[in-house]
């Protein structure tokens, strides 16, 4: 029987463009929903921005704009960016939105009072991560992300007793009732509990944002954390607040798979399942955890200057040839180096020539020998047991490999000879019918990642309708 599926991405700040990081996030997502959706599942899939943060105040400030125009301004662009990827997101949600801010307030009366306190707190705070940070977790002094020293911090907040959840926490992710994938990162979420899990302050100073934010109900001098009212998007995108729709995703049956970077599982994997717990909610299945991209070795980020504009690579080489190297060329779940001569390498050599002249020799050979593909049944969907692990490199291999051998017989077989010899055009349609059919289940399988190609290829070679186009023009 098939399954119900709800599929979201974290939600990146919005204090300055997205680059090419954020486009990884969204690409891994957008597959994986993909994928589902070709398998017949139905698959709700979400992502948005997140706008509350006191950077994007910080940030505006800089600008000389006001906070809400400034994270307008931005939103807007990664918006765009979805779209420009081809993301087949069917909902955006936006931090700022007022339908937002009811469903957070919501989640707020839904936690257990029990778990609630008051008390005064001081910290290293980063702005950068948004969150405070341990003496021991410094690196050289320095947040390990952002490589700037933390402010030192002292206010009074409303704290959660994430402490209490400490033993449910482990069972439940040892036992894979929420199971984190890959493997290692599961084990640096356990290794994590076992240090033992402090208490979390939910909310900040509301003179520290100067009053951005969402207030916390019954606290009128209090800030909902930012990384709280975050989370709190995989059920306010799908109607917490203003109906009980969300319920048709967030419920036991549905599987509930977040997509995120490894700078934020703590958030995914501690923090969200002990709030839900707290709130008698259902709890997510699993938390899927891919790597950074990096530039020499140094993780990409806006805050270190190295930031690559994924819509200024798209207008460069297209979106089919940047989904196509980060999904089938770099590993999800490590740091990969991200090389725009590499990309351009992997253009011509995958898709200009490996998969691009196939195609081309195929429909320009059919159009010569005037054949009619009357193609038997074509596979459709991908194994779900390749899907366990959301290897997406290993799921599109098969496809690039059945590319290579058709290519290799093609070579071997020499069908523009048979096209010189009348008797032997039964023979020749026969060999066109098998490579075009077996291409056109690789574009089954390769549909995911790169759509428009894909699509294309399959409306090329649809019986009397074969046309040649070049998919992926030599560059220059």
């Amino acid at each position: 029987m098939n399954q119900s599926i709800y599929i979201t991405t974290s939600i990146p700040y919005v204090n300055s463009r997205p680059h090419v990081g954020h486009a990884q996030e969204f690409i891994v997502a957008d597959c994986i929903a993909r994928i589902y959706r070709s398998n017949d599942h139905q698959v709700t899939f979400q992502t948005g921005t997140d706008e509350n943060a006191v950077k994007n105040v910080l940030a505006a400030n800089q600008a000389g704009v006001t906070t809400q125009e400034f994270v307008d301004k931005n939103a807007q662009v990664f918006q765009q960016l979805v779209k420009d990827l081809n993301i087949s997101a069917d909902t955006f949600i936006r931090t700022t939105d007022p339908r937002h801010r009811k469903g957070v307030e919501k989640f707020w009366s839904k936690l257990n009072p029990e778990d609630l306190y008051s008390k005064s707190y001081e910290g290293l705070y980063c702005v950068g991560c948004e969150d405070f940070y341990l003496e021991k977790d410094l690196v050289n002094g320095q947040c390990p992300d952002h490589k700037s020293i933390p402010d030192k911090v002292r206010e009074e907040n409303i704290f959660f007793h994430l402490s209490r959840y400490q033993i449910e926490l482990e069972k439940l992710i040892e036992s894979d009732v929420i199971k984190i994938i890959p493997q290692t990162r599961k084990n640096e979420v356990l290794s994590f509990i076992h240090q033992g899990l402090h208490d979390i302050s939910l909310t900040r100073d509301k003179s520290r944002s100067s009053g951005w934010g969402i207030p916390a109900p019954g606290f009128p001098d209090q800030i909902i954390y930012v990384w709280i009212d975050a989370l709190i998007n995989y059920l306010t995108g799908q109607g917490l607040g203003e109906s009980e729709k969300w319920k048709d995703v967030w419920n036991k049956d549905v599987r509930k798979i977040h997509v995120i970077g490894k700078n934020v599982w703590k958030f995914h994997a501690v923090y969200w399942p002990a709030l839900l717990l707290s709130a008698n909610l259902p709890l997510p299945n699993e938390i899927v955890v891919h790597g950074f991209l990096t530039t020499n070795g140094t993780k990409i980020s806006k805050s270190l200057g190295n930031a690559i504009d994924p819509l200024i690579v798209c207008e460069d080489f297209g979106v089919d040839p940047l989904r196509h190297f980060l999904l089938s060329c770099l590993p999800i779940y490590s740091d990969s180096d991200f090389s725009l001569d590499r990309l351009a390498k992997v253009y011509e050599t995958d898709l200009a020539n490996r998969l691009g002249n196939l195609y081309s020799r195929l429909t320009t050979l059919c159009e010569k020998a005037e054949v009619t593909l009357q193609f038997s049944t074509i596979s459709k969907g991908i194994p779900e047991g390749h899907l366990k692990s959301y290897s997406l490199q290993e799921i599109s291999r098969s496809a690039w490999d059945e590319v290579d051998k058709i290519n290799q017989e093609i070579n071997h077989e020499r069908p523009w000879d048979l096209l010189k010899v009348p008797t032997d055009r039964k023979k020749l349609a026969d060999l066109l019918t098998s490579w075009c059919t077996r291409l056109c289940e690789s574009a089954n399988t390769l549909s995911s990642f790169i759509p428009e190609a894909t699509l294309q290829i399959r409306r090329g070679l649809s019986g009397d309708q074969i046309g040649t186009r070049i998919l992926f023009p030599h560059r220059k």
